[in-house]
């Protein structure tokens, strides 16, 4: 075990914040695995702080003296994915006029971090696999072996097997990263850490101004807090108390009234909806209805005729010729 106050140069991991039980459950489960030298797959919606968790499983390691180094997936095309993990030779494509190690190179000895692993296309992810099979690699343009010690962390909001099922996520690869996976909580299902976040992002916010103390939210403010669900979980959450702390018209008075939607205020009104244009008039049914009523009385005067056309006609005020026609337009027999 590190004892993180026993040498001041050993960085504690970073703060994460909160009491509710499925929160304490799963900062239990990153302590333990913390030291287990595998890769580990962090599960949760945006804001949830699934690099705060990786950060912690690094400090809490053995490898807590080596790099850190983190690699969000989902901002670089394949092929810069691939030259920014695993390096380049000189002349290996346009531009690349020197040689440059890549971010396992320089995580080798402690961890890699690879946020919104689901957007990994397949070439990568083969070259991913291998290296964690194997531990080696080679760099773009080169073809000598390159060996490295790295463990590797996860993280995403995809649903990975369903994507493994359905091919678009190597299987191979989700068995070798899932060593263990750890699923973090959204806020909306640890209400009990919401106001304690929302004090502790307030106090932050207010030493950042120069203010002497924060006065603290009134209830109607408490109340807008618990009444929120939160879809952009600890991250909205520290932006709305931040936000209420530099906008309190008295900044000694506690803050009455949080803004959630930062939108609401200034968001440009819809335009009047304009009234439906008419329908269009349906020719066809139309025609249709004209027919069923002209055959119905064509058919209802030679029935009272007796079936005699000519007799038809004159119930009808009908030229017998005439009456003929229609009978053949209405497909009356």
């Amino acid at each position: 075990m590190i004892d993180l106050e026993a040498d001041s140069d050993i960085p504690a991991p970073p703060p994460l914040l909160g009491e509710s039980p499925s929160f304490l459950a799963m900062l239990e489960r990153v302590s333990a695995l913390a030291p287990v030298p595998r890769p580990v797959v962090v599960i949760g919606e945006r804001g949830t702080g699934k690099e705060l968790v990786a950060a912690r499983l690094h400090y809490l390691s053995q490898r807590w003296d080596s790099p850190f180094v983190k690699v969000n997936c989902a901002a670089l095309s394949e092929s810069l994915l691939d030259a920014e993990l695993f390096g380049h030779e000189a002349g290996a494509f346009t531009g690349a006029t020197r040689r440059r190690a890549g971010r396992f190179e320089a995580a080798h000895g402690g961890t890699l971090f690879l946020d919104e692993i689901g957007t990994m296309a397949p070439a990568v992810q083969e070259k991913v696999l291998r290296l964690v099979e194997y531990g080696e690699f080679e760099r773009l343009g080169s073809s000598i072996t390159q060996r490295v010690d790295v463990r590797l962390i996860c993280a995403t909001n995809a649903d990975l097997p369903a994507m493994a099922a359905a091919g678009e996520f190597r299987a191979d690869l989700l068995d070798r990263l899932s060593f263990a996976v750890v699923t973090l909580p959204p806020l909306r299902e640890r209400p009990e850490d919401i106001l304690l976040l929302a004090e502790h992002f307030a106090r932050a916010m207010t030493r950042e101004l120069g203010r002497p103390y924060f006065a603290g939210f009134t209830p109607a403010a408490l109340d807008q807090l618990l009444g929120h669900s939160w879809p952009g979980n600890v991250r909205e959450l520290k932006n709305v108390a931040e936000r209420a702390v530099a906008l309190n018209e008295e900044p000694d008075a506690p803050v009455s009234s949080v803004l959630l939607d930062p939108f609401g205020t200034s968001r440009p009104a819809p335009p009047a909806a304009s009234p439906p244009p008419p329908p269009e008039p349906e020719t066809a049914d139309f025609d249709a209805a004209l027919d069923r009523f002209a055959g119905g009385l064509l058919r209802q005067a030679l029935e009272k005729a007796r079936f005699n056309q000519k007799e038809a006609a004159q119930r009808l005020g009908l030229d017998y010729h005439r009456f003929r026609r229609l009978l053949r337009k209405h497909g009356v027999t």
